[in-house]
């Protein structure tokens, strides 16, 4: 048996999954969690140290589950990685962190972006990167703790993503995956390099970015640590891996023109592939971004909604009171519970509208400071329209994505889910409803672990090209078609969902 061995750092926790190189079935799986931080409003930090022992954790445990079956760590030809994007992890002379990570959902860099996007000059950057400055990408953020922790920056020697944290712990080699590094908002994305005129611009020394390394090409091999730690024999190759997104896209084939992903995770999107470095012209900035995929050679053009998944289980966690309950008794799953209860409400939630702004919003509003709601609420509804709105109203986002993706001219002949969100046939069907869309799912349950496992494997020589491992792993299994009979009113919630931010804006978008 050969074997590839993936690892997905997420928001939170780790997955580490083992696949077979036939067929990329799962031989074996281990899932550890971690804690997340938030130590003002707006903010959102973890731990590195925190990664790293769940990372070993889940490694030895999806090891030892697959010894079971007779597999064994010396048949793992290799190990990918993908992760969360855009935080920020700091290490000092000897490599070690010099503070908690400002991950993607924080949005404390307003500031920033400001001074940022006046220093660089707002079409400039835009020539340079292809992407405007964010709260929610990495210079913002390294540049917030260089006006607020001097003391820290003046200490800081390099500047890695999450998941390339995690391979300098396994392999000992500081690099900075393309897919990866096309978030920070100072890699030229259309060439592939750190920016020089933007680093000069806000004056950062280039010394603090690593090389940027391919997604599908051996980036280090894991250390005699390594092996102590979990078994995985030293001297395993390490692919560059990717972003989540990226590897997300990889495991469902989105490898070839005309192939687009919606993901229903934490956060949500909505994600293109692209022969050429597009970029959105659709308003004065773009609303979408345009990021090196992990495919060589290749980008995407990406909608995010930040609040998807986030948004239902805020509702678990704070109005699924009796659902968290039956779950601790019985085992069946919160979430399950609650989709039986929205399913018995009618397209369009009878009129209740849910802004799932909850960490601010990128696509289509690029607001940091947006803030969620329901409007429309009534007397008549109930707790099944509360969690029924917030399905429709994530997907109502989604559409934005999709609506401004579209309009860039890509071809979108078939969507592809994936994430936990679409897990759920109910919300699978509100999206495919609402973006009047066929949603297919692949075989691919372990979407960037999967996909972090295929470029490990073309890295190790396993396939020839990303492309051609996709064509022998990934399939599709199951399609959810758009009702025509519930087009209307969605046509018309959506409508009014569009309205509402503008109309609200000088309510619901400020400070805390």
């Amino acid at each position: 048996m050969q074997a590839l061995l993936g690892i997905d750092l997420g928001t939170t926790g780790v997955k580490a999954a083992l696949f077979a190189v036939e067929d990329g079935r799962v031989l074996a799986d281990a899932f550890f969690d971690y804690p997340l931080y938030h130590p003002q409003p707006g903010w959102a930090e973890q731990n590195p140290s925190d990664w790293w022992d769940a990372t070993i954790s889940a490694i030895g445990a999806c090891l030892a589950k697959a010894a079971q079956q007779g597999i064994q760590p010396a048949d793992v030809r290799g190990l990918g990685l993908s992760g969360q994007m855009h935080g920020v992890v700091l290490l000092d002379d000897d490599h070690r962190v010099l503070r908690p990570c400002i991950i993607w959902a924080d949005q404390r860099s307003d500031a920033q972006c400001r001074w940022m996007t006046e220093r660089v000059g707002a079409s400039q950057l835009i020539d340079y990167v292809s992407n405007p400055a964010l709260t929610g990408f990495t210079a913002p953020k390294l540049l917030w703790v260089r006006d607020n922790e001097p003391e820290i920056f003046a200490k800081a020697r390099v500047l890695l993503l999450p998941k390339d944290y995690i391979r300098y712990r396994l392999t000992g080699t500081l690099a900075m995956e393309i897919s990866d590094a096309a978030g920070t908002c100072l890699l030229d994305v259309k060439h592939g390099q750190w920016s020089q005129e933007v680093l000069q611009a806000i004056e950062l020394d280039p010394a603090l970015l690593p090389p940027v390394v391919p997604a599908d090409a051996v980036a280090g091999t894991t250390t005699e640590e390594v092996r102590s730690l979990t078994g995985l024999p030293a001297g395993t190759p390490v692919a560059g891996g990717g972003a989540d997104n990226a590897c997300g896209a990889v495991g469902n084939g989105i490898v070839e023109p005309g192939l687009a992903l919606v993901s229903v995770g934490t956060s949500g999107i909505v994600l293109a592939y692209s022969d050429l470095p597009q970029v959105d012209t659709s308003g004065p900035i773009p609303r979408v971004h345009t990021f090196n995929h992990a495919v060589p050679h290749a980008w995407y053009l990406m909608g995010v909604t930040q609040g998807a998944g986030l948004s239902l289980r805020w509702v678990r966690d704070n109005i699924g009171l009796p659902e968290r309950a039956l779950e601790r008794w019985t085992g069946v799953d919160a979430y399950e519970h609650m989709a039986k209860e929205a399913a018995g409400v009618p397209a369009g939630s009878e009129g209740l509208i849910f802004l799932p702004y909850l960490q601010g919003e990128r696509t289509p509003h690029l607001d940091a400071y947006a803030r969620g709601g329901w409007i429309g609420l009534t007397a008549s509804h109930d707790r099944r329209h509360l969690i029924r709105s917030v399905m429709e109203g994530v997907a109502f986002s989604l559409k934005d994505c999709f609506s401004i993706i579209r309009e860039q001219g890509l071809k979108l002949d078939q969507m592809r889910a994936t994430g936990g969100g679409a897990k759920s046939p109910l919300w699978r069907q509100i999206i495919a409803d609402v973006l009047g869309a066929e949603l297919v799912l692949t075989n691919a349950t372990e979407g960037p672990a999967f996909g972090a496992a295929l470029l490990a494997g073309v890295a190790s020589g396993v396939y020839s090209s990303v492309q051609a491992a996709c064509a022998q792993t990934v399939h599709v299994i199951e399609r959810t078609e758009p009702r025509p009979q519930v087009a209307g009113a969605y046509e018309q919630a959506y409508e009014t969902y569009r309205a509402l931010y503008p109309a609200l804006k000088p309510i619901i978008s400020k400070p805390l």
